[in-house]
């Protein structure tokens, strides 16, 4: 199981996986917002999205957990 972490602080612009929906090391799962920028939070390796964290809209601190892959 491993906890995606924000790698900054920002807000989450969209969540692009659900729940339940399989995912492949470097597939796009949510994209950040922060210095007018965006940022894409990609998957580190084969899994499962197990539970979502945050909603779109959301603001995270840097480290925070956006979703569990397992």
């Amino acid at each position: 199981m491993a906890d995606i972490l924000a790698p900054m602080s920002g807000n989450i612009w969209k969540i692009i996986v659900k729940e339940g929906d399989s995912v492949q090391a470097d597939d796009e799962l949510v994209i950040m917002e922060a210095m007018k920028m965006e940022f894409p939070v990609t998957a580190p390796a084969d899994g499962v999205v197990k539970s979502l964290r945050v909603k779109e809209g959301d603001a995270v601190e840097a480290d925070a957990v956006l979703l569990v892959v397992e």
